[in-house]
Parts: structure tokens; C-alpha cells; sequence
């Protein structure tokens, strides 16, 4: 019994050793390593390229004026594309190595609902490649780019307009409507099949709902200050980028999939500062979905989370659950977090279609006044249905939560292992009060080993 006791003492011991030598080293080295967008500063206006503020029916000419004036800012070396004060109906926006989009206070960038403004442009959609209707603002390929200013980002998105889409009627769908599920569904074959991303083409004819913000295969991302609101899908979604930063900004979402900011496959990543209510995930890291990203195998890693405040989501910290790349290294700190349409605080998702290891997960300092289900779950079982060839076994290991209070939830902890196969190990959690536990307990069910809970109150 002594050495047994010793035994898990020195364990603890070296958990502790092992997560405060994390944040002194890792956290501070991807800090340290993150790069800055390089912009210069020199100016171009909108309206001098055509733009009209307030005018109906502008959407496709102030878009053509707003891309023209990236096209040339960008040419001439880089420098700020500046939208003035007043509302500016406008189509999709393609940014440009060496521009930043500044939204100024006072300015409304609105997005309108014409599918014929946004032409098919390659993305990633809920993990898969493909080719849809370009997200609002898109980039490809570029370097030194950002979006920056006091001003509001509207995407459009309502029961009215792209939410629709969903063929889901409390968001406006109704008998006759166009829904995207088909779309979607084939999609989910092609990748399955094998089908070239190439081929795997949505048009005006048959889109899927697209993201406010996509940037693909870029470096030195900035995107700072700006509030965001009603996007039609995902707001911010950088894929396959490095160095990426997002600083101060309000994302106000309440649709479907309406999730804040989703970094795919990136590396390299500090969001900080940030306001989130969202109708899905707050912040969800992801590498691909099934096929497709375990053969991208790319995974994402070294985000940093800090001093943010998440309101409504399905989670506040997710990781899944399209994360068949893998993923590593996830600091988050200084957040805190409240309300009853909040389901969890920190969340690893996936399932046996996936496969990818997620490791190295460290939190410290989250304070919660209250969340509808628990303070940390991992789910290995998610979409237990969803139609994909199966036998890709996922692992979540070296997860560590250290003072993360909460006051109201269900569960403190919600484990879900698989039932045959132990893919759950090394989760630590330290120094922890979750206070108002409905059920008063943490539940632990299927496989797993060394889920170690030290100073840790739960209670009802």
C-alpha cells in the first residue's frame, strides 16, 4: 500500500514537472516564433475606384471597386484598402499578398444574398476539399495579408437568406426551398471515393453555405478588431496557413454551423482577446475530415488562446471534430466563460472515421459561471452513424486542466472511450472547483487509463 502510494504520488509529481515546463518552454517558443504581417502603409480609398455607399442594388459594382482596388494596392507593393464610414453593399472579396482591408469605424461591410456575386473558387468545406461558391472574403496562395479596423463585417446570413439552405425549418426552410443536403451528402462520397478535389465541384446551381472569412495556403495572417455577424457558415477559417493572428475581435453568430474560428492544418496560430456567441463552436481546431486529411496529414498545431471571452457555442475550447490530421500543442489561458446556451468549456470530439492523434492539450486560469453540460469532455464516439469507412482508431492523450472553475453544469468531466480499445490516457486535472454539479459526479465511460483528478472539487 506504501509503495502503491508513492507510486502515484511521483506520478503526479512528474505530471505537474511535465505541464509547468510546458508553458516556461513550448507556449513561450510558439509565442516567440509567430510572425507579423508585413503591410506598408499607403493608402487606397474605395470610393476612388468606384464604390457608393448606401446605394440599393450596389452589391456587384462596389465589389467590383473593392477587388479592383486590392488588385492595384497589391500590384503597387502593398498598402491599406480603406472602407469609409457607411454601409457598402458588396459580393464576394478576393484579398491579395501585401493588403489590409480596413473596415473603419462607422463602416458596415454588408454582403449581399446573390449566389451569381460569389464564382467558384477552391476551399475546404467541414474538412473535405472541394470547389463552391467563394466565402465572402477569400484568399489563396497569398502572404502579408489582413483585415483589420473598428467596423462591422455583416455576412447576411438569415432565415431569409443562406440559412435556409439547411432545409431546416426554424431556420426559414420551407417546402419547395433550395437545401444544400445533397450537396453536402455528395461531397462526403466523392471523398470517400477518392474523387480528385478537381472534380468535386458546387456551383451556383448546387453551392453549400459558404464562410465569411477562408484563407487558404497563406502566411502572416492578421485579422484584429472587427466585429463580425451573422455568418452564412464557419466566420473565420484559415486552412493549410502559418502564422496567423486574431486579436480583438467580436464574432456575434447565431446560425447553423455557425462556428467563430476554425484554424484547419495550421501552424503557428494566437487568438487572443476575443468575444464569442456563437450558434455552434467558439473556437473548434481541426485537420481534415476522414479521407481526406489523414491523406493531407497535416496537422494542425501550436495554438495559443488567450484573455477571451466565449458566450453562447456547443464549446468554448474545441478540438474536432474533423481532425484526422492530428493535432498538437494547444495553450489556453486568462478566458472566462458564461451561459446557459454554452454546452462545454474545453471539448475533444471525434470517432473511428478519423483516426489522428491529439496531444499536448494545457489550460490554466478559465474561469466559468456556467456551462449545460461539462466543464471537459472527450468524445471518441462522436457521430456514431456517420456514413465513412470505419477502423481509424483516434487517440486523445496529454490533456491537462489546471485551475478551470466552474459554478453550474451537469458533469464535471464527461469521458467517452471506446469500448474495445483504450485511446484515452494521460489526462490530468489539477486544482480545479466545479461548484453547482447537477448530477454532482464525473462520468467515465468505456476505455481509458491514467485520468488523474488531484485537488478537485465537484459538487452539488
Amino acid at each position: 500500500m506504501k509503495i502503491r502510494l508513492f507510486l502515484v504520488l511521483l506520478l503526479s509529481v512528474l505530471c505537474v514537472n511535465a505541464h509547468a515546463d510546458a508553458w516556461d518552454t513550448e507556449y513561450a517558443a510558439i509565442e516567440s516564433s509567430i510572425q507579423n504581417v508585413r503591410i506598408v502603409d499607403k493608402v487606397y480609398d474605395i470610393t476612388k475606384f468606384g464604390a457608393k455607399s448606401g446605394v440599393k442594388g450596389s452589391g456587384k459594382k462596389n465589389q467590383k471597386a473593392i477587388n479592383a482596388a486590392i488588385s492595384v494596392c497589391s500590384k503597387n507593393g502593398g498598402g491599406k484598402v480603406v472602407v469609409p464610414a457607411g454601409l457598402w453593399n458588396t459580393g464576394a472579396i478576393t484579398m491579395l499578398s501585401g493588403v489590409n482591408l480596413v473596415i473603419e469605424e462607422g463602416a458596415t461591410l454588408q454582403f449581399v444574398f446573390e449566389p451569381t456575386l460569389y464564382p467558384v473558387v477552391e476551399t475546404h468545406w467541414e474538412g473535405l476539399g472541394c470547389y463552391n461558391i467563394s466565402p465572402l472574403i477569400y484568399a489563396n496562395g497569398q502572404h502579408d495579408i489582413a483585415i483589420t479596423g473598428k467596423g462591422t463585417i455583416d455576412g447576411g446570413g438569415s432565415n431569409d437568406t443562406w440559412w435556409k439552405w439547411t432545409q431546416v425549418e426554424r431556420f426559414g426552410w420551407k417546402e419547395g426551398d433550395y437545401s444544400m443536403r445533397e450537396s453536402r451528402k455528395i461531397l462526403q462520397q466523392q471523398s470517400e471515393a477518392g474523387v480528385p478535389v478537381a472534380e468535386r465541384r458546387f456551383t451556383v446551381e448546387n453551392p453549400m453555405r459558404p464562410q465569411t472569412v477562408n484563407f487558404m495556403n497563406c502566411e502572416r495572417v492578421l485579422i484584429e478588431g472587427v466585429t463580425l455577424l451573422r455568418s452564412p457558415f464557419w466566420v473565420l477559417h484559415p486552412v493549410f496557413c502559418k502564422d496567423v493572428t486574431v486579436s480583438g475581435v467580436t464574432i456575434i453568430n447565431n446560425g447553423p454551423n455557425g462556428d467563430g474560428c476554425d484554424p484547419e492544418s495550421c501552424d503557428r496560430v494566437l487568438i487572443e482577446n476575443c468575444l464569442f456567441r456563437t450558434g455552434d463552436d467558439c473556437i473548434a481546431i481541426k485537420s481534415g475530415r476522414n479521407k481526406d486529411g489523414r491523406m493531407w496529414n497535416v496537422p494542425c498545431q501550436n495554438v495559443i488562446v488567450r484573455n477571451c471571452k466565449m458566450e453562447d457555442g456547443h464549446g468554448g475550447i474545441v478540438v474536432g471534430s474533423e481532425i484526422s490530421g492530428g493535432f498538437r500543442n494547444l495553450f489556453v489561458e486568462n478566458c472566462q466563460m458564461d451561459s446557459p446556451n454554452l454546452d462545454r468549456v474545453v471539448r475533444i470530439k471525434t470517432n473511428t472515421c478519423r483516426g489522428g492523434v491529439v496531444e499536448n492539450v494545457y489550460v490554466r486560469n478559465v474561469e466559468v459561471g456556467e456551462c449545460r453540460e461539462a466543464v471537459l469532455k472527450i468524445n471518441l464516439n462522436y457521430e456514431s452513424r456517420e456514413q465513412a469507412e470505419r477502423g481509424h482508431v483516434p487517440t486523445v492523450r496529454n490533456v491537462f486542466l489546471e485551475n478551470v472553475n466552474c459554478k453550474k453544469s451537469k458533469y464535471g468531466a464527461y469521458i467517452s472511450g471506446l469500448e474495445d480499445d483504450c485511446q484515452i490516457h494521460d489526462i490530468y486535472v489539477k486544482n480545479c472547483r466545479w461548484e453547482g454539479v447537477e448530477t454532482g459526479m464525473n462520468r467515465i465511460e468505456g476505455k481509458s487509463r491514467k485520468v488523474v483528478f488531484e485537488d478537485v472539487v465537484v459538487g452539488n
